[in-house]
């Protein structure tokens, strides 16, 4: 155990991290609620922002995070990146800011990186999703050249990290069997402040004209916008609303016909149609965990949700479970359920209740146990804080 990881603040950093993420979809709002609890709990914070520049909104969120040293990196994604010369300039780039830092611990968001450029200090990788995952979902088959690479990438950094980690038990599962890892990465399940710690009123309750609602990257094929569209089709003229961009960095784009877009909303606005307590639905075929979902559910939404493992894990006796690709299921779900208070009611409880156990408190334990096991008793790199 390292006693110094829960050190007080007023004290020299517990631990100097150095961690990775991207302002494209959930690694975001992952990586800022980890970095809020890690900084009460101690650690020195610095995180390397990766691929697009984040918004004025993101920014802002990162900022209130006290002594969190925010560096946006000019360097591509690995699944985003062109060629994998791209890439490995990326790693290279990324190990060196983090000697700069005076990094303890490598808290890797793009495991990929961790198998190319040699890394200061042990490294601790995440597998939040990955192309070789996703295309056994959404396609099955052998890789296609332009993702091979990639996914051989992402092996190689699995494999040289000191500790993999995942967020549920079924992502654990496939990530092990795809890369043939020896051991199943650690389940730390993601956590997300509740609508009230972000400093927003959600009250919970049905509306007296409840709608569906949803909200991702909408471009992800693996998100299944194009079931959602038809939902929307047979739940006409009640309103199906998405929030979430419809182009993705990676030249992919949706043109939905029958959802009510929103386009990417901020934290704020994103609790202001929370707040309504709308029927959220999710009808992805690839999902490692699901924040969209979690952040619903902490709102006291009721969930109409894709039968898929990583949901069932999350939110079995919490929601309705429909076949990805049922249009018609949904919508006959969604009728249902707009069409009965009491059930609202009862399945927006219950998906609190749930949420209520998947807090930032609970996922910062668990990535610091994963971080002692990581370091024991090993003393930090020369030249650090005491």
């Amino acid at each position: 155990m390292l006693p110094g990881l829960t050190a007080a603040r007023s004290r020299a950093p517990a631990l100097n991290l150095f961690m990775t993420a991207d302002a494209v979809g959930g690694v975001w709002q992952y990586a800022l609620d980890l970095c809020l609890d890690l900084e009460r709990r101690g650690f020195g914070l610095t995180l390397a922002v990766l691929g697009p520049e984040p918004s004025v909104d993101q920014l802002r969120a990162a900022r209130t995070i006290r002594g969190l040293d925010l560096r946006v990196m000019d360097v591509p994604l690995d699944w985003t990146a062109l060629t994998r010369g791209e890439v490995e300039t990326a790693a290279w780039r990324v190990a060196r800011a983090a000697e700069r830092a005076g990094a303890d611990l490598i808290h890797l968001n793009s495991p990929a990186l961790a198998g190319i450029a040699p890394f200061p200090a042990p490294v601790v990788a995440v597998a939040h999703s990955c192309v070789a995952t996703w295309w056994a979902a959404m396609r099955g088959g052998p890789l296609p050249s332009d993702l091979a690479w990639r996914a051989a990438l992402a092996g190689d950094g699995y494999r040289r990290a000191a500790a993999v980690l995942s967020p549920t038990r079924a992502f654990a599962e496939v990530t092990a069997a795809t890369y043939g890892l020896p051991t199943l990465p650690r389940v730390v399940p993601n956590g997300r402040r509740s609508p009230a710690e972000r400093g927003h009123r959600t009250p919970l309750g049905a509306t007296a004209s409840p709608f569906a609602f949803t909200a991702g990257r909408l471009w992800d094929e693996g998100k299944n916008a194009a079931t959602l569209d038809r939902i929307a089709a047979r739940l006409a003229p009640r309103p199906f609303l998405a929030a979430g961009p419809l182009d993705g960095p990676n030249a992919a784009c949706v043109a939905p016909r029958h959802l009510r877009c929103l386009g990417r909303l901020t934290d704020q606005d994103m609790a202001r149609w929370l707040a309504g307590a709308p029927i959220y639905v999710s009808a992805a075929r690839y999902e490692p965990f699901g924040l969209g979902v979690l952040e619903a559910a902490s709102a006291g939404c009721a969930l109409v949700l894709s039968d898929i493992p990583t949901f069932r894990e999350l939110w079995d006796e919490a929601a309705i479970f429909i076949e990805p690709d049922d249009d018609a299921g949904f919508a006959a779900a969604i009728e249902l359920v707009t069409a009965d208070p009491a059930i609202r009611a009862r399945l927006g409880a219950e998906a609190k209740a749930r949420a209520d156990r998947l807090t930032v408190e609970a996922m910062g334990a668990g990535v610091v146990a994963a971080y002692e096991a990581v370091l024991g008793d090993q003393p930090r790199r020369a030249g650090a804080p005491a």
